[in-house]
């Protein structure tokens, strides 16, 4: 048996009994965290557009970072790593791991990407074909990831938490715009959408975005007994930022509010270390770039420093006003989800095909674009399943609720939970436990644009929708969970 299908077979097994592990007597509210790095070899591809290039230069080095907290009766466990988009089958393999060397059971643990553009991809070759065999890269991310995990658990110590949140809404802009001008609203299967997503900058053919922002960062802190800072977990609504040379490797600016929130909020160096992490909220259709104006000019990693200098001053002038506590009751749920996986019409095949005469006739007009979507059109057609099996997970942190998707999440469904949440607070993790692509709403498959397209968005259009309606069950779950304790 190979490795991938005996980690995938473990975790299956303790997945079905998700409160016989991990549960112990009731005692004092611990955190622990740790750090490891994850930072490929030169030479591998960079992706997160659509050329990849080879990592030439590392400005930053990548991590996993993770965050531990026990509260004398259940451990969960919280993983970011700087990727792009890591499948499931890689968090899948490192939850087994974590599972037989912690006894953590793979519905404790939260495991997400980043979303820096600037990293060598963990992904497979098809998003909704999980992989036999793992990459020698996906391995390596895997183990690293359960070797963070044992890490943390060993650093456990007496703590105390808080809550809190923070805006800053100068840095969020909705990328989707409706435009005046017709040809900047062709697909590249011959049709015509309502919005175009990043249209020209400053064009007078702008009228309005079509969606809003989320400028809420939200955080969670541990310290120690003392007060000495553990580790701080954010959540920002922002896709990355960018302007990082073509062949370097970075975070990004999760890497940047990594470095920067400690400092911020007094840490001093210490073993074991204060370990800094912000997660990415709901940012399928949010950047960083203000499309009304013509913009400015920056250096290399000007505005990646800027954005995480700003968020990590407005955390900790937040943070330092938060109210501790010594006790924070945790639990966590997960279920799988069966969605339909979209496939192209007949109009859409024809298009691939022509699209592949021209590659086989060695056209040079050819653009990137129209030769990803032909590869992609031909995999869903004939590779794809008709059906894909999703996790969703729900966790809560004292009166915080977190929900998990996997997906690169429109901002109103984050908003939505945040509004229906049973719980005081909420905020959502994209890129949790895999990662199969776009998830937009379905008034935004309506309007078309990039991310709805067929490739981009695999999954059915109604599936923003389901998914959302289950995190707030499994939230509902708890808060009665919690009644009858």
């Amino acid at each position: 048996m190979g490795m991938f299908r005996w980690v995938a077979a473990l975790a299956i097994l303790c997945s079905c009994f998700p409160q016989a592990r991990g549960a112990g007597q009731d005692g004092p509210f611990r955190a622990g965290a740790a750090t490891v790095n994850i930072t490929p070899p030169l030479g591998q591809p960079i992706v997160g557009g659509f050329s990849p290039v080879p990592a030439t230069y590392v400005r930053d080095e990548l991590h996993t970072r993770c965050l531990v907290l026990d509260d004398g009766r259940r451990k969960l466990a919280i993983l970011l790593s700087d990727n792009v988009g890591i499948p499931r089958e890689v968090h899948d393999a490192a939850k087994a791991w974590i599972d037989a060397e912690t006894g953590i059971p793979p519905g404790d643990v939260l495991s997400a990407s980043t979303h820096t553009h600037s990293a060598t991809s963990a992904r497979g070759e098809n998003k909704v074909v999980a992989a036999k065999e793992l990459t020698e890269y996906q391995r390596f991310v895997a183990r690293r990831m359960a070797d963070c995990a044992r890490i943390a658990l060993g650093n456990l110590e007496p703590a105390k938490i808080a809550w809190g949140r923070a805006e800053e809404p100068e840095e969020v802009f909705n990328r989707r715009w409706y435009v005046r001008d017709e040809s900047l609203l062709q697909n590249p299967f011959g049709g015509i959408d309502r919005v175009r997503m990043n249209p020209p900058r400053g064009s007078e053919a702008l009228i309005e975005p079509a969606g809003p922002v989320d400028p809420e960062i939200a955080f969670v802190s541990v310290r120690s007994r003392d007060g000495r800072p553990i580790c701080l977990l954010a959540n920002y609504s922002l896709h990355y930022v960018g302007g990082v040379p073509s062949g370097h490797i970075s975070a990004d600016y999760f890497g940047a509010f990594a470095r920067r929130i400690g400092p911020a909020i007094g840490a001093e160096p210490h073993e074991p270390e204060f370990v800094g992490i912000l997660s990415n909220g709901t940012s399928g259709n949010i950047n960083n770039i203000d499309f009304r104006s013509a913009g400015e000019r920056t250096a290399p990693y000007e505005k990646i420093e800027r954005v995480a200098s700003r968020l990590a001053s407005l955390v900790a002038e937040s943070e330092r006003g938060a109210a501790f506590h010594d006790r924070a009751t945790l639990d966590a749920r997960l279920v799988e989800v069966t969605l339909g996986v979209r496939k192209p019409s007949p109009e859409q095949i024809e298009w691939a095909k022509g699209i592949r005469a021209k590659l086989a006739e060695g056209q040079p007009k050819v653009s990137d674009r129209d030769r990803v979507y032909c590869a992609r059109i031909e995999q869903l057609a004939s590779e794809s399943p008709d059906e894909i099996r999703v996790p969703v997970q729900a966790i809560r942190i004292g009166p915080l609720g977190i929900a998990a998707l996997p997906f690169e999440v429109f901002v109103e469904t984050g908003l939505s939970l945040k509004k229906e949440r049973p719980m005081d607070s909420a905020f959502t993790i994209e890129l949790a436990n895999g990662s199969f692509g776009y998830l937009p709403t379905a008034d935004h498959h309506a309007l078309g644009g990039y991310e709805t397209w067929i490739g981009t968005c695999n999954v059915e259009v109604g599936a923003a929708a389901r998914l959302e309606q289950r995190v707030l069950e499994l939230w509902r779950g708890m808060r009665e969970a919690d009644g009858n304790r």
